[in-house]
């Protein structure tokens, strides 16, 4: 069957051209990334459960996670977290399959705090965090489109929904993405004195590019306001170092603009997340599938983590539509950005969009072919579309 595709030229600046460009990154400890990481925790590990139990992905979304902030007490050398982060897992499970049990709660929960040890070292995962899982069953309509996955080898779509991505990055979006990677990978590592829960803003006016980030210090690690200083600007040298390294733009940095160090109001935690003292979480309010938040490119508001990977249009569309407009750019010449939407109808199948739009800028001198080669490698993509199931239970896909 012939698919719905549609390619077009638009006849616009491209974002590098334009004078003002705007991007976010919420890092891994950021109250929203949390209930984010969590959400895609307890998929995965509820879909293995299934496959090893039911041989196959039994109905669930997770995808309704909260993060309720606790309250501290930082201070220099050491302080205390004098109520819990409170973590509610909502959401939908199957619990039953052919007479047996699936202790879904209990994966659930487990699950959660494995996630949550991993993200936040210094948490103390039994004083410090109360996990309380609330999820239901699924409504019979959804779980029936489902099951008539059964039937047909291509799942059918649980709803008429749309994800959409875009390429290339531009040179403020790769930056982010490198900054914040070096953080996670490099600088914590041998400073542990910095959190996880870092916040990047970016922006771009004309050639110079501005970056303000909010850095938690943990306060285990500062016996004094001077600690805290060096380590704010040992932090800032670090990120307008690799900034600098992934452009020849102009590279402004600062790190914790609220800082009031003469009054003592500084960005200090116990455990390196704001989670522990007034700011909560949800899950899909924060970064995209890209690892971005672009307020002047296409978005789709869909929570892609936590949702089930065989059908859910608002995980699967996101991811695809990310890769498709990734390989576009990097085997067709000419392209200066490229949006990719893939709208779907509720109990159709996933490999047979209402639509697949695509929408490019190019020079004008760009070979005539562009369209009929983003038509095919869309066409292709969707044929495959299962291996975007098969990789994200293997956990090789970001959703945030």
């Amino acid at each position: 069957m012939q698919r719905n595709i549609s390619v077009e030229k638009l006849t616009q600046t491209p974002i590098e051209k334009q004078q003002i460009e705007i991007a976010e990154r919420k890092c891994i400890g950021h109250p929203d990334s949390l209930a984010d990481g969590i959400a895609e925790a307890v998929s995965r590990a509820l879909s293995k459960t299934y496959l090893e139990e039911c041989d196959a992905v039994l109905h669930h979304n997770t995808d309704q996670g909260e993060v309720v902030a606790g309250e501290s007490i930082p201070k220099f050398g050491g302080g205390k977290v004098t109520r819990p982060i409170y973590i509610l897992l909502t959401g939908r499970a199957t619990k039953d399959f052919q007479g047996k049990t699936i202790p879904t709660d209990a994966i659930a929960v487990e699950a959660a705090r494995s996630y949550l040890s991993e993200t936040l070292q210094f948490l103390n995962m039994e004083r410090d965090v109360i996990v309380d899982c609330r999820m239901g069953v699924g409504s019979s309509d959804l779980r029936d489109v489902f099951k008539a996955c059964g039937d047909n080898p291509v799942p059918h779509a649980n709803d008429t929904s749309f994800g959409i991505g875009h390429a290339p990055f531009s040179d403020l979006e790769n930056i982010i993405l490198t900054v914040s990677e070096h953080i996670d990978n490099n600088v914590r590592p041998k400073k542990p004195v910095i959190g996880t829960d870092v916040k990047i803003m970016g922006l771009r006016q004309n050639n110079e590019i501005n970056l303000t980030l909010c850095v938690p210090m943990i306060d285990q690690f500062c016996s004094s306001m001077d600690d805290y200083v060096d380590a704010v600007g040992f932090i800032g040298e670090e990120v307008k170092k690799v900034a600098s390294g992934c452009t020849d733009r102009k590279v402004n940095v600062w790190i914790n603009t609220g800082d009031r160090v003469d009054k003592g109001s500084i960005f200090l935690t116990v455990t390196g997340t704001s989670a522990e003292m007034g700011d909560d979480g949800s899950v899909g309010r924060g970064n995209r599938c890209n690892g971005l938040i672009t307020p002047q490119r296409p978005m789709s508001m869909e929570a892609t983590s936590g949702k089930n990977p065989i059908n859910h249009i608002g995980k699967i569309y996101n991811l695809l539509s990310t890769e498709i407009a990734t390989q576009c750019v990097n085997e067709i010449d000419g392209i200066d950005d490229l949006y990719v939407r893939l709208l779907s109808q509720i109990g159709k199948p996933i490999d047979q969009p209402f639509v697949a739009s695509a929408q490019y800028i190019a020079e004008e001198e760009c070979n005539a072919s562009v369209g009929q080669d983003i038509n095919s490698i869309i066409d292709e993509r969707l044929a495959d579309i299962r291996s975007i199931t098969e990789r994200v239970i293997r956990g090789e896909l970001k959703t945030f």
